[in-house]
């Protein structure tokens, strides 16, 4: 019951925060001098193609620009609620919805993947290391840390094409090979998509591998030196039942809270390498939004950034309550 309660609770703290996230997305969006038809009109200027007052006046008209922000934002608030209508890209000129569905599910499978691969591989891996303190595959695990943290991931992503383009004549880019780059799905769309993925997976997920791998370690260090280890190790429980039992419950406790933020992170943070590598994703379209001040289009990979950290935050909280009784009787 108190479980339940304390997952209702989270709940309603989500949505109140999505609304008051929402208007501040909206705002920060257009804070910057000019809007939209200010880079369209400076871009007829360099082409040579300067747009009369009339046209400016009647775009300002059609886009909803000739009205206050506060207008704009309750306008996009209630139709995004009432039809589900996220409103037109200004630049693409084509309803927001479906720019971002086209974008959507791939870019989720790539989070879900990406999350899969760095939890699953840090674990262990940071067990394992704390374990084996000052040991060879310590060393090695350590270095190899560093190495993730240190090297971005989008150089990462240059260094592996060009090693797998030059050794053994594969690219990596894009999630798609050519011919089913526009091809409608199929079973050999999918299977290609397959094969296409596991590279994308490792180079976006490295960071995060390697930095949880350094949070479990350090945490679990922490925990084998405290007195409850000793004293289980001394009435002669069995290593294996003792480190799963106590210390690893405990040390997990930082890794699940980081959920939050690693599911945005992993969209919002893999901008440059979704360039590099070609990638259909969200994070190359939200970045060009915001440079030309698409407001809508902008807005809603913002809204959908903000729900990620909200559901991850969410989730954390509820597998934190799970793990530690004394959170859900707060």
């Amino acid at each position: 019951m108190a479980m339940l309660k304390y997952g209702v609770r989270r709940l309603l703290y989500m949505l109140l925060l999505m609304v008051m996230l929402s208007v501040v997305a909206f705002v920060i969006i257009q804070l910057p001098p000019g809007d939209f038809l200010t880079s369209y009109i400076v871009e007829l200027q360099q082409s040579g193609q300067p747009a009369a007052e009339e046209e400016i006046e009647a775009l300002r008209v059609r886009y909803g620009l000739d009205k206050p922000m506060y207008l704009r934002y309750l306008k996009w608030m209630w139709d995004m609620i009432r039809y589900g209508d996220l409103g037109m890209s200004f630049e693409r000129d084509q309803p927001v919805a479906e720019i971002v569905a086209a974008r959507l599910p791939l870019t989720i499978l790539i989070s879900l993947l990406t999350t899969l691969f760095a939890y699953g591989v840090s674990i262990p891996i940071g067990i394992f290391s704390a374990v084996r303190q000052y040991s060879v595959t310590d060393y090695v695990v350590t270095v190899f840390g560093f190495i993730g943290l240190a090297i971005p991931n989008f150089l990462l992503a240059l260094i592996i094409m060009y090693i797998l383009y030059t050794g053994f004549q594969t690219d990596i880019g894009g999630l798609f090979s050519p011919e089913f780059e526009l091809a409608d799905w199929s079973w050999a769309r999918f299977v290609d998509m397959l094969k296409h993925l596991p590279p994308v997976v490792i180079v976006v997920g490295t960071g995060s591998t390697a930095w949880l791998v350094r949070v479990m370690r350090g945490v679990l260090l922490d925990e084998l030196s405290k007195p409850y280890v000793i004293a289980a190790r001394a009435k002669g429980i069995s290593e294996l039942r003792l480190l799963v039992k106590y210390p690893v419950r405990v040390a997990i406790n930082p890794i699940i809270s980081t959920i939050g933020w690693t599911l945005p992170g992993i969209v919002s943070g893999a901008t440059i390498t979704s360039i590099v590598l070609g990638l259909p994703t969200t994070g190359p379209m939200y970045l060009q939004s915001l440079r030309s001040q698409d407001m809508y289009l902008a807005g809603s990979f913002t809204m959908f950034l903000t729900l990620l950290t909200l559901i991850g935050t969410f989730i954390s909280d509820i597998l934190l309550a799970y793990m530690d009784p004394r959170i859900r009787f707060e």
